[in-house]
């Protein structure tokens, strides 16, 4: 199977904390390597997740992928083109719904087609569809202030896949939910999978979750972010958590962190 996405000896620094240009000496530059070599790829319609100790470099990784600042050295392909910094090539989801309060749900969910010219009564149309499959029907004419966490999540990801992308990456979108919301938003996520034939890159700090949703799982070391075991999950979906494969990999997966002093995070 073709590779969707490619990232290849990914390296991404950030100015130090307390410098800048006026800072004299030694501390002038001073830097921070978020990222150090990275390097995966996403097949095609594949569901592959990133889990790794808190500040290894996760959410980095997903802002260079979306096109929001490119890297310091390597390359990302998408489709086997550079990505170069683009913007608008994947639909991303980050880990705040960012709705907007002054628009109902449907206007909400139909952003992002609006900002590509789509005729206004075929995204609405379009959206009012996902809605319904997301279990949002009856509630178009909602504003975000009268929804649950949960409910205003379900409006990004309906916003999200309106993107008409084929390439969805999802920053730790549950990660504020509680623990029954969060179930079943993975229940949403496999009929994302299977329903929707998307390719998606998904970052976790719920180890469970990694487990029952994915393809493949990267783990990475401690800051700077290092590919430390890329593991594949080769159990059908839909998966139970007392799978005997399951507690299986939770385990291997947990041991590999214990290796990481932060722990596991966002």
């Amino acid at each position: 199977m073709r590779a969707k996405l490619e990232v290849n000896g990914v390296v991404k620094r950030f100015r130090a904390p307390g410098t800048d240009d006026r800072t004299s000496g030694a501390a002038r530059g001073a830097s921070v390597e978020a990222l150090a070599g990275v390097s995966l790829h996403v097949a095609e319609r594949e569901f592959v997740t990133l889990l790794g100790p808190s500040g290894c470099g996760k959410s980095t990784l997903c802002n260079i992928v979306a096109g929001l600042f490119p890297p310091d050295e390597g390359t990302v392909l998408l489709d086997g083109t550079p990505l170069g910094g683009t913007r608008g090539r994947v639909a991303y989801m980050q880990q705040k719904d960012l709705l907007l309060p002054w628009r109902t749900v449907l206007d909400n969910a139909t952003l992002g087609l609006e900002v590509h010219g789509v005729d206004r009564a075929i995204a609405r149309a379009e959206a009012g569809e996902l809605l319904q499959v997301f279990g949002l029907n009856g509630f178009g004419h909602a504003y975000p202030a009268a929804l649950s966490g949960g409910m205003r999540q379900r409006v990004a990801l309906v916003r999200t896949l309106l993107c008409r992308r084929e390439m969805l990456v999802l920053d730790e979108p549950f990660g504020a939910l509680d623990a029954m919301t969060r179930t079943a938003m993975r229940d949403y996520l496999l009929r994302l999978r299977s329903e929707f034939r998307r390719t998606v890159l998904f970052i976790t700090h719920d180890v469970e979750e990694a487990v029952l949703l994915s393809d493949r799982i990267y783990v990475l070391t401690e800051r700077p972010g290092r590919v430390r075991a890329v593991l594949p999950v080769a159990a059908p979906v839909p998966r139970q958590p007392t799978d005997e494969g399951v507690v299986r990999l939770k385990a291997e997966i947990l041991e590999l962190l214990r290796a990481s002093p932060a722990g596991v995070g966002g």
